[in-house]
């Protein structure tokens, strides 16, 4: 159920105590899913009172993260927090035109076959390559080791924000609604697929490097900007969006609990690589579970999965208009999704829930698809010829709590996930 975590995960005669009533002083349950290996996440709950902080503004939350170093400490924020600051033209550089850029980088005259990475400083993707910076300067909030940050009430959370859980260990993330930030500079490249991409930065939230991160009950949406809303240049949506959350870069035991994904595109990421400087670094690593989670009106990637032993139960998926698929199965993945409930409108088949980038085995047991048991990986095969995905990831998840029956899924994860409703 939706409180299932309120039991102290501690080591010692002291396992198992009661929860406190305050938020913030919350950790994560015993067996809750690869975040309460080892050491458990226990996040900022041993905090002093010298370090507990309420925040209604950006630069508050900014100040408060920084204070008192990797010192235990809870940030509670209160209502929802602008972080894009004034516009985009605030961040630009002097010198910096879109219009400049559109006419100096169109195909017509560009060309498809070399993209802009090495353009000069003063060129206008050197001025926009600045501008980005100091975008990028603003709106990323860096978390530091043992810290807990809870939204009060269930109005709370961040417009424009990036979370960066960078290289640090014992981070908690509840009860806030994040609106995804829009990159004021995205890149034009056009040598990404034969007619060229927009690619933007600045996930809601990343974890990068990072160990023991309990993300729960927080909402990822685009807000007020989905991808409907933005324009076209050169024929192709001009992307200022990237993810809702990445989990990369060698990051390990992170459990994703009671959080609602909503309205987006490339949703969530677990290895941003296929290369062998990132297998060397992933690989053995990025463990992640996923529990009673609504995955709604998304596109891809719920998530795509690289590397990683990757637990994902009892959630629901909920497919819209542009579907292409939820699970990415991806390069040496080991992905377990049992226990899923998947509801699909009229059109959409059952065999594109999977989607086979490497060869990579995964186990597939007792979904429901619109209510009927579905076995994932038999329909994929049949359904999509040439893209046939191996049974049997190869490993067995023993760190859940209560697991809910798949036909129920919907009807308890519906109601009680996301930002608002922790209980």
């Amino acid at each position: 159920m939706g409180c299932t975590a309120l039991v102290l995960t501690v080591t010692g005669p002291a396992a198992h105590a009661a929860q406190p009533r305050d938020l913030g002083r919350r950790t994560l349950a015993a067996h809750d899913g690869w975040g309460s290996y080892g050491t458990g996440t226990t996040g900022g709950a041993a905090a002093d009172a010298a370090h507990v902080y309420t925040v209604t503004t950006w630069d508050q939350f900014k100040a408060a993260l920084a204070d008192g170093g990797s010192a235990p400490k809870i940030v509670k924020v209160k209502g929802m927090i602008d972080a894009d600051g004034p516009s985009c033209a605030s961040f630009a550089v002097p010198g910096y035109d879109f219009d400049t850029y559109l006419k100096t980088y169109a195909p017509e005259t560009w060309g498809r076959s070399k993209n802009l990475d090495g353009e000069p400083d003063n060129s206008p993707e050197g001025l926009r390559r600045a501008s980005a910076a100091d975008q990028d300067a603003y709106i990323k909030a860096n978390v530091p080791a043992n810290t807990t940050i809870v939204g009060i009430g269930k109005d709370a959370g961040f417009k424009g924000a990036s979370l960066q859980i960078k290289g640090v260990d014992n981070v908690i993330v509840r009860n806030l609604t994040f609106e995804s930030p829009l990159d004021c500079f995205p890149q034009w490249d056009p040598t990404d697929t034969a007619d060229g991409n927009w690619n933007s930065e600045y996930d809601s939230a990343v974890v990068y490097g990072s160990t023991h991160v309990w993300m729960d009950h927080n909402t990822f949406t685009d807000g007020d900007h989905p991808d409907s809303t933005l324009p076209y240049y050169y024929g192709r949506i001009y992307e200022q969006h990237d993810g809702e959350l990445d989990i990369v870069k060698g990051a390990d035991y992170v459990t994703a609990s009671w959080n609602v994904f909503a309205d987006h595109d490339k949703t969530i990421l677990i290895g941003n690589s296929d290369s062998a400087s990132t297998a060397a670094v992933d690989r053995g690593h990025l463990k992640v579970t996923f529990h009673h989670n609504l995955f709604s009106n998304l596109v891809e990637r719920a998530p795509r999965v690289r590397f990683g032993q990757v637990d994902s139960y009892n959630n629901h998926f909920v497919a819209g208009d542009g579907y292409s698929y939820s699970y990415g199965i991806g390069m040496e993945s080991q992905l377990v999704a049992e226990h899923n409930a998947f509801t699909l409108p009229d059109g959409v088949k059952a065999g594109s829930i999977l989607k086979k980038w490497k060869e990579a085995p995964v186990t597939a047991a007792d979904n429901y698809v619109n209510g009927t048991l579905t076995d994932l990986i038999a329909v994929h095969n049949a359904e999509i010829p040439g893209e046939t995905l191996q049974s049997g990831a190869d490993w067995t998840p023993t760190l859940r709590t209560k697991v809910d029956p798949a036909r129920a899924v919907p009807g308890i994860v519906d109601h009680r996930a996301g930002a608002g409703k922790v209980c």
